[in-house]
This record gives structure tokens, sequence and C-alpha cells, in this order.
């Protein structure tokens, strides 16, 4: 299934509200990839039997673990989350799946929550716009325990920033997204929202933390990960596939 065949705007927006429709606004790029993430697990999930378990790193508001719960119905997800505002939200938006036992929520950073798996006790680690906002150093660390975690041709999916190795044209890009949300958020009479993406886009931006494509590439095939691809490209936007390999 793929979410071209749900009434996926309707959904989102009765389950998650207000959070979803400003951020389709704002930032309709990061919609597409949260779906672009719940496709690439549904595809996993089609080619699998029996439950999978998956860790989402990065719960935010919930949007990104709705898609996976909406397209597979044979998850167990473990959802990451250190901030505690964001995982309330999520905790509320997603109360349903929870009391189903499909859905367990965890307050601990990405890399603590990782590091106190099993290894190769995981088939998926999914994730949208969590890694991009992580200290470089720290990022290393977790890539290579998503790699410990999977198991034998598991699977990690990423949709997030990989900044273009061209930092002209990477800068030119930035400039306009900065309009975009200037245009969109001055027009809601939002400048306290506005105020928040533009740190926010610093702390992105800055160099120990910006996520350089040919750099996060070669950094998977460092950690031990094979058929990697970079697909779907949208302006800094892209999805990010790589597989443990099997015994």
């Amino acid at each position: 299934m793929k979410t071209d065949d749900l009434p996926f705007d309707a959904m989102f927006s009765g389950v998650i509200g207000q959070d979803y429709d400003t951020l389709k606004l704002i930032c309709p790029i990061a919609i597409q990839m949260s779906r672009l993430v719940g496709d690439s697990v549904s595809e996993y999930a089609l080619k699998s039997t029996g439950k999978l378990n998956v860790v989402e790193l990065g719960t935010g508001t919930g949007i990104t673990t709705l898609a996976l719960l909406a397209l597979a119905d044979k998850l167990n997800i473990l959802s990451v989350d250190n901030e505690p505002v964001m995982q309330e939200q999520a905790k509320k938006h997603l109360q349903h799946w929870a009391a189903e036992g499909r859905l367990v929520f965890s307050g601990d950073d990405a890399l603590t929550a990782l590091q106190n798996l099993a290894a190769s006790s995981v088939d998926i680690v999914a994730t949208a716009y969590t890694l991009h906002n992580f200290l470089d150093s720290y990022r290393a660390e977790v890539i290579q325990q998503i790699f410990r975690v999977l198991k034998p041709s598991g699977q990690f999916i990423n949709g997030d920033r990989y900044g273009l190795d061209d930092v002209s044209d990477h800068t030119r890009i930035i400039q306009q997204e900065v309009s975009a949300y200037f245009k969109v958020l001055t027009g809601m009479g939002k400048l306290d929202v506005l105020e928040h993406w533009i740190v926010h886009l610093f702390n992105d931006e800055s160099e120990n933390h910006v996520m350089r494509e040919s750099v996060a590439l070669a950094q998977l095939r460092a950690a031990g990960f094979s058929g990697i691809k970079l697909t779907n490209r949208r302006e800094v936007n892209a999805l990010v596939t790589a597989i443990k390999p099997g015994l």
C-alpha cells in the first residue's frame, strides 16, 4: 500500500490536527518525506512474514509515526524522543495505537535508546528529520548503533535534510527556504513560529550539524551498510535507505 491510496491529509489532520496543518503550509516537503518513509517501510513489510520490530528515532508530534502505523499493521514500533513536550503531544495523538500494543514510547535520547537494545534485534530503523539535528560526532555514534541493532538484511530508512555538496547551490536553496518561511508565517501572523524556525535553521546549517550528502553516505558505508541509496531529492531533502548485509 502507498500513501496515495489513503485519504492522507484528512486522516492526519483529524488525528494530529493543527500541528499537521501548520507543517503542511510551512514545510510541505517534510510531509512528503514522512510519506516516503512510510511507503518504504510498507514495501519492506510486504516482503516479510510475521511481526516486524521497528525503531523510530524522533517521534516529534507523531506525523511519521502515524505514516508507519497507517501503512503496515504488522509493525511493533518503539518510538524514541527525549523532548517531553513533543512526546506528550504524540502520546495524545497516537493513544489508540499505544492502547492496542502496537506502539511503545521511549523518553531516552537516540543513542541511549539504541545502546539499550540487543544486537540484531530490530528489523527496521526509520526516522524523519531527526538525524540532521545531531552534532556530527553524536550522529556517527548513532549510525554505528543503528547498524548494530539491525538484524541481518534489516533496513535503515531516513527522510531528512541531506545537504548538497555544492555549497553555492545549497546556500541558494536555503535562501529560498527562508523566503518561503517569511511569506507563509508573516501572512498567518505567526511571528513567534517564524522566529523558532529561523533560529532552528541556523542550528541546522551550522558546520557541526549540517549533514552533507557525500559525507553522510560515506558514514553509512564505513559503518558496514550496503545497498545505500539516496532518492527523491527535493531541494535539501532526500530519502536515504541502507541495508545491513545478510549472513
